[in-house]
């Protein structure tokens, strides 16, 4: 980010060096001044002689006008790429504390699994010592609390390394035992497809850059024609010895007779046309990056809203069932087992389905550039 904002800094810069002046150049020569001849006007003291030549080079319009415009799109390609930053530095910042978010969830689930599988194993135990229940039972009990235990650890130990990487993504700026106030449930609100198809092409910044980029490249070609006009250079001279002062004025003019810059501007055509096919391209390429977010988007919001319908409410009954029957006695544990591993797959999708569609909708807000920035500093 201070790197990219030092570009802006720098492009600015360029700016007040394309819009000053020329400087004059100033020659001065002095030197002793001896007569050839002897003779009557000669005889005394040597006198001095100097003079001061001021030579002033008047800068081409044409070419002015092109530089100052060529080094302002410059800063408006630099603005584009610092707003670039900023958005992929917020889409991935929002895309980690939402994996955060979602690991805490899978550790808060797996915790839940465990809980319930440790309440199981106490009652067969319990039913084992009085001899209501087989020791086999027992043993797939044991095997299965420790299976939920590896996983319970297994994924604190996911939650904490997602918690470590948004400590390093945000260089130490948030505190260790620093909370995030969100959820997974957290709603989205997006433009229409139709609007957002308008919207991209004018906002994304990589797309914004490349159109400075092409503005600046085609006014250097207008600079480097401008350069094949005659340059002139005023000239003043003062002159000084023993007997006369005199003082004259001109104009130098270089003429580009032999090489008229074909070189320079055909690079700096070509240059301009390299630009423009890469903006098209981008045009296209983000449109299509677009068009896979919105989809990716659908299929998320479709997985949620068929969790939401009831999926995850009915493979939760049928725990409860299994769990009762178990209890009566009407079922083994490996239904009750099984019904139970359906229901963490299911539990496991939908987490994994509502970040999913977080990143999605992360996706679409960075083609957009949209993001907070009144908390961004500039």
């Amino acid at each position: 980010m201070q790197a990219a904002r030092s570009q802006v800094n720098i492009a600015k810069a360029g700016v007040i060096a394309a819009r000053a002046y020329p400087n004059p150049e100033v020659t001065v020569m002095a030197g002793p001044d001896h007569g050839r001849y002897p003779g009557k006007d000669t005889e005394g003291p040597f006198s001095m002689q100097r003079s001061v030549t001021v030579n002033q080079a008047i800068e081409n319009p044409f070419m002015r006008s092109a530089r100052v415009g060529a080094a302002e799109a410059f800063v408006e390609a630099g603005r584009a790429s610092f707003d670039q930053a900023r958005t992929d530095l917020a889409a991935q910042l929002r895309v980690r504390t939402y994996e955060l978010l979602l690991r805490q969830e899978q550790a808060a689930l797996e915790q839940s699994i465990y809980n319930l599988i440790e309440d199981v194993r106490r009652r067969i135990k319990h039913n084992v010592e009085r001899g209501e229940a087989a020791r086999f039972e027992l043993v797939r009990a044991d095997t299965e609390l420790q299976s939920a235990e590896n996983r319970k650890q297994a994924a604190e130990l996911t939650a904490q390394r997602a918690r470590v990487a948004l400590l390093q993504f945000t260089a130490g700026a948030l505190p260790i035992n620093f909370e995030v106030k969100g959820s997974l449930k957290d709603s989205i609100d997006l433009p229409t497809l139709e609007e957002l198809r308008k919207e991209i092409p004018e906002t994304n910044p990589e797309i914004l850059r490349l159109q400075a980029e092409q503005e600046r490249t085609q006014l250097r070609v207008d600079q480097e024609r401008a350069t094949i006009l005659p340059q002139l250079n005023v000239l003043y001279t003062n002159y000084q010895d023993r007997q006369f002062t005199s003082n004259t004025a001109g104009l130098q003019v270089r003429i580009p007779l032999f090489y008229q810059r074909r070189g320079e501007i055909d690079a700096a055509i070509y240059d301009s046309a390299r630009i423009r096919q890469t903006l098209d391209y981008r045009r296209y390429e983000v449109s299509q990056l677009f068009e896979a977010a919105w989809q990716a988007l659908q299929i998320a919001q479709r997985r949620v809203e068929m969790f939401d319908g009831g999926l995850i409410k009915e493979a939760e009954n049928a725990v409860q069932i299994a769990q009762a029957a178990y209890r009566f006695g009407e079922r083994g544990l490996i239904e009750f087992l099984d019904a139970q591993r359906i229901l963490r797959g299911l539990q496991g999708d939908f987490l994994l389905a509502r970040f999913e569609l977080q990143s999605a909708a992360a996706e679409i807000d960075r083609l957009r550039a949209h993001f907070p920035k009144e908390l961004i500093p500039e």
